[in-house]
């Protein structure tokens, strides 16, 4: 999908601040509190998708405010979700003031006056309009100026940070779908109900299933990588753990495939020295030899072969595996039914 991006760094620094200001001065009254001569580094891209805009920005410490007289001229009434990757955000709306902690997604509508304080911070928002998502408008006005610090509010964060990063390699006509499949994402995150959560369990599932795999990818050399761990570092039960795991072949099985192709990784670098029983001993396995089994089983060769393909310059390529049958493998899979 096409975005629009603005940023600042193009500008000389003591114009960096007025230009971002500009940007934004339809919507907010913005100030700074150090001097505009040191620069303000800001960037923002925008995805507009039809009653759905998606921005992910990034910028220096800055207050932002929305006082009844820009409301009154430009009277935009759309809900924002918003999420920071990290800054805390102090946020005072609708007379009540909360800080939201980083990871934390929150709703406010510009029909309300507001205003936040924020360090350097990286976000993604959503930028719905009334139209558009008037079927979730009861829970999206209920959420308004909270933090939602729940599990589900956790994976809606989650699940708008992994969009993001696969916005662009999806085509632009599945813009439709794509506002359908958020519009009930949101809902099942704010209002629960048995048939909200069957309709959107593909989009959990993918999303749970990227916090499995970056926990496996951060514990891939710690002995005590399991599921108890893997449950605590997804934040997900040990039965959902098991039914996301079942089509990789179990959670065992998993973690040593993804132990493998971090060895496969290692011994194809020509820089790396580690001895085989090494390796081997770093990526958690009992011993050498069940480790070059295993390896010979993934790959169809033997750790030496490999590491003597690639000093020789004759790059190894690992087999491709066939995936489960149902699994889900790429956002784009998230929209397939909706």
């Amino acid at each position: 999908m096409i975005s629009t991006t603005f940023e600042t760094l193009s500008l000389p620094p003591r114009h960096q601040f007025e230009a971002w200001r500009d940007w934004y001065s339809s919507l907010l009254d913005t100030t700074v509190s150090t001097s505009l001569d040191k620069g303000f580094a800001a960037r923002n891209e925008v995805w507009s998708l039809g009653g759905l805009t998606i921005s992910r920005g990034s910028a220096q410490a800055i207050s932002s405010s929305r006082p009844k007289a820009l409301i009154r001229r430009t009277p935009v009434d759309h809900w924002v979700l918003t999420v920071c990757k990290r800054s805390t955000v102090a946020l005072s709306t609708r007379n009540e003031s909360v800080t939201v902690q980083p990871g934390i997604p929150y709703v406010i509508s510009l029909a309300d006056e507001m205003a936040t304080v924020k360090d350097d911070y990286e976000r993604v928002q959503f930028y719905l309009s009334r139209d558009t998502f008037m079927h979730i408008g009861s829970a999206l006005d209920d959420a308004r100026g909270r933090p939602m610090e729940t599990s589900a509010g956790r994976l809606l964060a989650d699940y708008m940070l992994l969009m993001v990063k696969n916005l662009p390699d999806l085509p632009p006509d599945d813009g439709p779908r794509l506002v359908t499949a958020v519009e009930a994402m949101i809902g099942a995150c704010l209002a629960p109900s048995a048939d909200r959560t069957a309709n959107v369990q593909v989009q959990m599932d993918f999303t749970l299933m990227e916090r499995v795999r970056r926990a496996v990818r951060a514990h891939l050399r710690s002995p005590s990588l399991g599921p108890d761990k893997l449950c605590r570092e997804a934040a997900t039960s040990r039965s959902q753990l098991y039914r996301l795991l079942e089509g990789e072949g179990g959670v065992a099985h998993y973690i040593q495939r993804q132990r493998l192709s971090e060895s496969f990784v290692m011994l194809c670098d020509v820089s790396n020295a580690l001895p085989i029983g090494r390796i081997a001993d770093v990526l958690c396995f009992a011993d050498a030899s069940s480790f070059s089994r295993a390896f010979r089983r993934e790959f169809g060769m033997s750790p030496r072969d490999v590491r003597s393909a690639s000093q020789a310059g004759l790059l190894p390529v690992p087999p491709v595996k066939e995936m489960a049958p149902m699994a889900v493998h790429y956002f784009a899979d998230c929209l397939a039914d909706l």
